[in-house]
């Protein structure tokens, strides 16, 4: 039948892929790959004999027109990326959004997500959270993104390439003051680190070392006091967050992974 399978795939250590998981991408017509060298790996390695089209930040409208025709044929697809969940801070919203109009169904595989095991491993508060992603490349609009959440009293959590990690956290500590915040990276991998701190601290230790792979920063939410503070001036404080915001949307086009 044809069905979009959303499959997430291991972040690191291949064993923590599902059993439903490994079924899926045997049976599916064809596998929907962010880079399909990475996933050929993943396939050798369970002994999967599958075609793959690639579907990437740069040719989804391409790709997602050409996977929505095979799925009107008949065709069954999975969508995986290079680790985690498709969609979250990977390719996927565009394919689930085109197959949702058009009627295809759809469904998912769930799976590793890196900044779950992250937040939770943190040892900061997992009850209520907020998940941001990349912030923008850029200086100026990377502390507009994040002074968005400064008076957010829920823990943040944000993706960083090992080439701008510095600067976040230096941005972090600028704008959220020294707060109680870890740092993960390399999960589920032979050399795991999770640092945790403050922010000070994480941005000492990074300093001193080459940053290598991707990254996790996990930065405590707001005291009751700063996110009550200037609750009298409430036009003026609005006008400042729809600013900001606006500034975030248009600039999440410029973040991402490298």
């Amino acid at each position: 039948m044809s069905t979009l399978y959303l499959v997430a795939t291991p972040i690191g250590n291949l064993g923590d892929i599902s059993l439903r998981a490994l079924e899926v991408l045997r049976s599916v017509d064809l596998i929907a790959a962010e880079d399909t060298r990475k996933t050929a790996i993943l396939l050798r390695h369970y002994d999967i004999h599958k075609p793959q089209i690639a579907f990437y930040e740069h040719n989804e409208e391409r790709a997602g027109r050409q996977i929505e025709m095979l799925l009107k044929q008949g065709k069954s697809v999975a969508l995986v990326t290079n680790a985690g969940t498709p969609g979250i801070s990977d390719p996927g919203y565009t394919l689930v959004q085109r197959a949702i109009q058009a009627g295809i169904p759809v469904t998912m595989i769930p799976g590793p997500a890196a900044f779950v095991m992250a937040l939770v491993l943190s040892g900061l508060p997992v009850h209520s959270f907020t998940f941001r992603g990349f912030p923008p490349r850029k200086a100026g609009r990377r502390r507009r993104f994040l002074e968005a959440d400064r008076r957010s009293p829920y823990t943040l959590i944000y993706y960083e390439s090992p080439y701008r990690l510095v600067d976040l956290l230096r941005d972090a500590l600028q704008v959220f003051g020294d707060r109680p915040a870890a740092l993960a990276n390399e999960l589920t991998k032979v050399f795991e680190k999770v640092y945790r701190g403050t922010l000070s601290s994480l941005l000492e230790v990074i300093t001193r070392e080459k940053p290598r792979g991707e990254y996790v920063l996990i930065v405590a939410g707001a005291s009751h006091e700063l996110s009550t503070e200037g609750e009298d001036e409430g036009e003026k404080e609005s006008a400042q967050t729809e600013a900001a915001l606006e500034e975030v949307a248009e600039a999440e086009a410029d973040g991402g992974e490298d």
